[in-house]
């Protein structure tokens, strides 16, 4: 008797894959058709439970949504790709970890490049993410050419304050400045850099 129950358990099991499978098949057919409404039901079927598993791996709410719309992102994307037998679920999974995977190596990386280059610390506040993926080497040479192009006293005061780590109070007392004036030296001297560094 046991084994029957169990038998007919595993049947219906597999026929509500079966059932959900070509249900998800089609809905991926009409998002390939361009059916907007399809990509919404797509986004609302899987979206909870992917947000849910990245807030449990990432330390904000806001970069499990923003990783979250990247997932999604992608998944349309690919789907021309998708073999008709793939589990949409397992791919999708995968995308959010291998997004969460990335998210931390460029965290690891970020935080690496800032002790070793704290003049990226300056690029970091217009640009967010590409340049932390650029090996070390071409970072080097893109700083050093930016560096070059300033005049000499935009890259004295930022040699003070980011590689020597002086406040501004310090380096207005050096420079024979005041305050107001060493920050605004200061400011200028990174938008500079910043637009050096964009146009290396």
């Amino acid at each position: 008797m046991l084994i029957s129950l169990l038998t007919e358990s595993q049947f219906f099991a597999k026929s509500f894959d079966f059932h959900y499978n070509c249900s998800m098949t089609q809905i991926v057919k009409r998002i390939l058709q361009g059916d907007a409404r399809a990509v919404e039901t797509f986004y609302q079927q899987y979206s909870p439970g992917i947000l849910t598993y990245l807030k449990h791996k990432l330390p904000k709410q806001e970069d499990a949504q923003e990783i979250l719309n990247d997932v999604f992102l992608d998944a349309i994307e690919g789907l021309p790709t998708l073999a008709d037998q793939t589990n949409v679920k397992s791919w999708l999974y995968q995308i959010a970890h291998n997004k969460m995977v990335n998210f931390y190596r460029k965290k690891k990386i970020k935080s690496l490049l800032f002790s070793q280059f704290p003049y990226l610390k300056i690029v970091a506040e217009e640009f967010h993410q590409p340049e932390f993926q650029l090996e070390r080497r071409e970072i080097i040479l893109r700083m050093q050419i930016a560096l070059e192009k300033l005049s000499l006293k935009y890259q004295q005061i930022l040699h003070m304050h980011y590689i020597e780590d002086l406040p501004v109070k310090i380096i207005s007392v050096r420079l024979n400045l005041s305050f107001k004036a060493t920050e605004s030296r200061l400011y200028r001297a990174r938008m500079q850099f910043i637009k050096q560094y964009a146009g290396t």
